[in-house]
C-alpha cells in the first residue's frame, strides 16, 4: 500500500454548531436525525484547493473516467481489512503501562494477536474511538476519554494506515483532543478521516493507493454526546447527514478516486439486529449513482459495541457493526462486547471499475486474562465466541451473497 497526497472530497459541508444526544434518545431520535438532512452548501476555497490536489493527479488532458478506466485495465487486485472500534478502558491502559514495563505504555503486544490478519492487507483500517491526552497523562476512562498517544504507534506496528476518527466521544477532552489525536496519528504515519484540526483538513479523506487504485476513506458519527461542536470550528468533528456523504463520496470520485469506503458510527448499542435507521441509511446511500457506477463502494459500520450483520444491499456490501476490537467489559451480560468481527474484502478490477470480487469475515476476541490481549478466535481457541459471532455475522443472509470465513 502506497499513500498518495491528501485530497478533497466534501462539495460542500453544513455540519451543525451542535449535535444530537447519545443513544439516551433511543432509535427513533436517530431515525428523525437521519431523515433530517440538511442542504449542501457550495465548497469553499479550501475544499476546491483540495479537490485541486487530487484532480492534479489525473493524467493531462483525460477525465477522471477515463484516468480511472485506464488506471483498472492495468489495475491488480487489493485486499481491504476493516477492524471494530478501539476504546481503552482503564484497565486496558493498565496492561500497556505494564507491557511498557511501567514507562510509558506500550500498546503492541495487546494488538500482536491480530497483526497476522492486519499486516498482510494492503490497506488496513480501524476505528480510533477516544481521543489522545498528553504523552504523561492523566488518562481516563469512560464517560470522558483520554487515552494514551503512544497507542498510535502500536497502531502503525500492527499494520492499520487509516483510521476512522469520527464517533460520539470525539470531542470528550474538547478540541484538544482532537488535535492530539491527530497530531500522534500523523506523527506514526496513519492516516485518519472524520475529525479535524482545520476546515482544510475536513474538506479531505484520507486517500490510499493499492492495486493501482485510489481509494478515499471516509468517516461519520450520527452525533458526540450532546457535546457541541466548537462554535469557531464546525468542522471539527464529520457528522452523519446523508446529502452531506453522498456529496463527499461524489466528490471525491469526480476528483479521481477509484474506490470509496466509507465508516458510520452509528446504531443502537448493545443491539446486534441494525435497527431501522441504520437500514434505511444502508439502502439510501448504497442506491446512490452517478452514471453507470454506484457513489460508495462498501459501508463499514461501528458505535454498537456487539458484532451485527453483514449484507449486501443494493449490490453492495454493508458491515452494520464490527463490534469492539479492543473493550475490556467484565460483566458476564455485557460479554458480546469483547466479540467483534474483522472485515476483509478483495477488490478487483472489472469492465474499467473496482468492485469486491472476495468477501470474508473472521472472528476478534478481546481476551481480558490476564494478560489482556486481543486475539483472532477461531473454533479451536475460543469456541463458544466464535460461534456467536459468526453467528450474528451471517444472520441477514450474507453467507448467500457470497461471504466465507477468511483464514
Amino acid at each position: 500500500m502506497r499513500r498518495i497526497t491528501p485530497v478533497g472530497a466534501a462539495a460542500g459541508r453544513s455540519a451543525p454548531r451542535t449535535t444530537g444526544r447519545t443513544d439516551a434518545g433511543g432509535a427513533a431520535n436517530r431515525i428523525r436525525r437521519i431523515r433530517r438532512g440538511r442542504p449542501i452548501r457550495p465548497a469553499g476555497a479550501a475544499a476546491a484547493l483540495a479537490l485541486a490536489a487530487l484532480a492534479a493527479c489525473t493524467a493531462p488532458g483525460t477525465a477522471p473516467g477515463e484516468d480511472r478506466a485506464a488506471r483498472a485495465e492495468g489495475g491488480r487486485p487489493f485486499t481491504v481489512v476493516a477492524t471494530g472500534d478501539i476504546i481503552p478502558y482503564p484497565s486496558i491502559i493498565e496492561q500497556a503501562r505494564r507491557d511498557a514495563g511501567g514507562t510509558g505504555h506500550d500498546f503492541t503486544r495487546i494488538l500482536a494477536g491480530v497483526k497476522p490478519v492486519v499486516a498482510p492487507a494492503d490497506i488496513a483500517l480501524c476505528h480510533m474511538e477516544t481521543p489522545y491526552g498528553d504523552e504523561d497523562g492523566p488518562f481516563t476512562g469512560y464517560p470522558l476519554f483520554r487515552s494514551p498517544p503512544q497507542l498510535a504507534r502500536a497502531l502503525r506496528t500492527t499494520g492499520y494506515d487509516s483510521c476512522s476518527t469520527a464517533s460520539n466521544h470525539s470531542l470528550d477532552d474538547g478540541f484538544e483532543g482532537v488535535r492530539r489525536t491527530l497530531d500522534a496519528l500523523d506523527a506514526a504515519g496513519v492516516r485518519h478521516t472524520g475529525t479535524a484540526r482545520s476546515a482544510a483538513e475536513a474538506a479531505r479523506p484520507a486517500l490510499l493507493e493499492a492495486g493501482g487504485a485510489r481509494i478515499a476513506h471516509l468517516s461519520y458519527t450520527y452525533g458526540t454526546n450532546g457535546i457541541p461542536l466548537p462554535g469557531d470550528r464546525p468542522w471539527a468533528v464529520s457528522l452523519l447527514e446523508p446529502d452531506r456523504v453522498l456529496a463527499d463520496a461524489r466528490a471525491a470520485r469526480r476528483a479521481g478516486a477509484d474506490v470509496v469506503i466509507v465508516s458510520l458510527h452509528w446504531g443502537t448499542e448493545w443491539q446486534q439486529a441494525p435497527d431501522a435507521a441504520q437500514k434505511e441509511l444502508a439502502r439510501r446511500l448504497t442506491a446512490a449513482r452517478t452514471g453507470a457506477g454506484r457513489d460508495i463502494d462498501l459501508l463499514i459500520g461501528t458505535h454498537n459495541h456487539v458484532p451485527q450483520p453483514y449484507e449486501k444491499v443494493n449490490g453492495t456490501w454493508v458491515v452494520y457493526g464490527l463490534g469492539d476490537q479492543v473493550a475490556s467489559f467484565v460483566p458476564e451480560e455485557k460479554r458480546s462486547g469483547n466479540e467483534g468481527s474483522m472485515a476483509r474484502f478483495t477488490f478487483a478490477p472489472e469492465n474499467g471499475r473496482w468492485s469486491v470480487a472476495k468477501a470474508e469475515f473472521l472472528v476478534g476476541h478481546s481476551d481480558t486474562g490476564p494478560p489482556f490481549r486481543v486475539v483472532r478466535a477461531t473454533a479451536e481457541n475460543f469456541p463458544e465466541v466464535h460461534a456467536r459471532v459468526r453467528e450474528a455475522v451471517l444472520s441477514r443472509g450474507a453467507g448467500e451473497d457470497g461471504l466465507t470465513e477468511g483464514r
